[in-house]
């Protein structure tokens, strides 16, 4: 099984990759529910973390929340 954190570097640094193919879905847990958002909404990725933008601050996400990788609408990874 290939590792998260691996992934997402793959997914940003391969040139055979574009990341608007990808989106990411994770257990919010304010919400309770899983959410989707596009690769291309990470800001960064730091420590064990995705950060996004939204509105006026950031958001951290812990990498063990996210739960699946889809490119293209199919997953290609899975928690």
């Amino acid at each position: 099984m290939q590792y998260i954190l691996d992934l997402l570097n793959k997914i940003k640094w391969d040139k055979k990759e574009s990341p608007e193919d990808y989106s990411i879905a994770y257990f919010d847990r304010i919400t309770h529910k899983k959410e989707n958002i596009k690769y291309v909404s990470i800001k960064r990725i730091e420590g064990g973390f995705i950060v996004l933008d939204k509105k006026d601050e950031e958001s951290y996400i812990p990498l063990h929340r996210i739960k699946e990788v889809s490119k293209k609408g199919v997953v290609v990874w899975k928690r």
